[in-house]
């Protein structure tokens, strides 16, 4: 992304026909948003320069944050294959940021080419990318939500949702580096449950959370990176990540370092240094 003001992607080119941009004048360029931190920490170029120094920041007292939102990416994509395998072909990413090579619809329709998936996020940077990203995904299976996980029925009422996903077949919810963004008095517990019981039996969540990897002092440093961000960032331990799945039956090998999640290969030497829970659980 240029060091401008000005959003890329504004304009009709490659995004969904109908919809209209959000003016540039609404998008804050102020203060950084997390969505756009994670793609700086990865390596994308959709940031603007207020995201790129909150980067700084992390990276300043976390130099691994990098490989953590690698390995955190890489548990998505296990998960989302999991399930796909497991018969799943409807999905609900919350959160999703900057659907970049390896998003959620790329991998389950490598499995499932009939899988429809729901994109969320509250960024309208990031709804820009999402729609010029996936032009040209067929709009039956395919939407884009601008929407709050801080308002759960916000999303399960929206009609673009509704359009895209039938309740009354599995789907799954995710919440991949999301629930860290919502503050303790914001309830995740309680917004996990609202979208668990609107859930029918079959369906399943996915988490992944940051934690302070037993050094909070070092975490606490890392995290000022999200001071002057529209979301802040809130550890929790096990224990609490764990009670996130309350009313759910957890798939093996339960809430776990996301390098442990099911690895595909040999798993890093280091796998206790990256600081993310992450866990799949079902609704029976």
């Amino acid at each position: 992304m240029e060091d401008t003001d000005t959003a890329p992607g504004l304009g009709d080119d490659g995004l969904t026909p109908g919809w209209a941009p959000p003016p540039v004048d609404a998008i804050d360029t102020a203060k950084a948003h997390p969505a756009r931190i994670y793609d700086c920490l990865l390596g994308g170029k959709d940031h603007f320069e207020v995201d790129r120094q909150a980067a700084e920041v992390v990276l300043k007292a976390l130099p691994g944050a990098r490989e953590m939102v690698r390995e955190n990416r890489a548990f998505l994509g296990r998960a989302v294959r999991h399930l796909a395998e497991a018969g799943i072909t409807q999905f609900l990413d919350i959160g999703t940021g900057i659907p970049g090579p390896g998003n959620t619809g790329d991998v389950a329709r490598s499995i499932r080419p009939d899988a429809r998936v729901v994109y969320v996020d509250y960024d309208p940077v990031v709804a820009v990318h999402s729609r010029a990203l996936l032009a040209g995904a067929d709009p039956e299976l395919t939407a884009i939500v601008v929407a709050d996980v801080r308002d759960p029925k916000s999303i399960l009422d929206s009609p673009a949702v509704g359009e895209v996903l039938d309740f009354e077949k599995p789907i799954a919810v995710l919440m991949v580096a999301l629930l860290h963004f919502i503050k303790p008095e914001e309830d995740a517990h309680g917004i996990v449950a609202t979208f668990r019981d609107a859930l029918p039996p079959g369906s399943a969540v996915v988490i992944s959370h940051g934690t302070d990897g037993g050094d909070p002092e070092t975490s606490a440093e890392a995290r000022k990176g999200w001071d002057n961000a529209t979301s802040q960032f809130t550890v929790r331990d096990r224990d609490d990540i764990v009670a996130l799945f309350d009313g759910l039956e957890l798939a093996l090998p339960g809430v776990v370092n996301v390098p442990l999640w099911r690895p595909e290969g040999a798993v890093r030497e280091d796998w206790a240094d990256i600081w993310f829970d992450g866990g799949v659980g079902f609704k029976r």
